[in-house]
């Protein structure tokens, strides 16, 4: 195999979507933009020859590419990007520039971006914690992951410590 990639559908906002993700994560960068040729797209009214077709970058590394498909698929929840936290400063970014501009928090960690693409900000210690020594804290903590939007690792701490 030679390669393993991402691809990411948008509504005529793969060039906005690129620039936004690759704003926020370190060691990215937009690699390259293809536009649509000057043929008929019947299956995409929204085609426009000469404006973006896709846009290829990278997170971190990690090759993705965005597409200007048109309307007629959307993302949901069945897919998600894990972002793991090493401290509460790092979920605190991640969560943050994610949902700036229209981002929607939801549950457990869990995040919708402007583009509606689902994010989980995860911090180590939830794992961690919730697979330590004690078996009662890490129930604690699990409960506690259940009540939270954005993940606060100190509450999950005192979860764990019963207090």
């Amino acid at each position: 195999m030679k390669d393993l990639s991402t691809m990411l559908w948008f509504d005529g906002q793969a060039l906005a979507a690129a620039r936004f993700y690759t704003a926020i994560f370190p060691n990215s960068t937009i690699n390259g933009e293809e536009v649509f040729p000057d043929v008929e797209y019947p299956e995409n009214a929204e085609a426009d020859p000469g404006g973006v077709m896709t846009v290829a970058f990278e997170l971190d590394g990690r090759p993705f590419t965005a597409l200007n498909g048109g309307p007629m698929y959307t993302f949901s929840e069945a897919i998600s990007f894990v972002v793991t936290c090493e401290d509460q400063d790092e979920v605190d970014y991640y969560w943050d520039r994610l949902t700036d501009g229209g981002g929607e928090p939801g549950a457990c960690g869990w995040l919708k971006d402007r583009f509606g693409v689902s994010w989980q900000v995860v911090p180590t210690a939830l794992f961690e914690l919730g697979s330590g020594p004690d078996p009662e804290g890490a129930q604690r903590v699990w409960q506690a992951m259940l009540g939270m939007s954005k993940l606060d690792i100190a509450a999950l701490q005192a979860a764990y410590d019963g207090s």
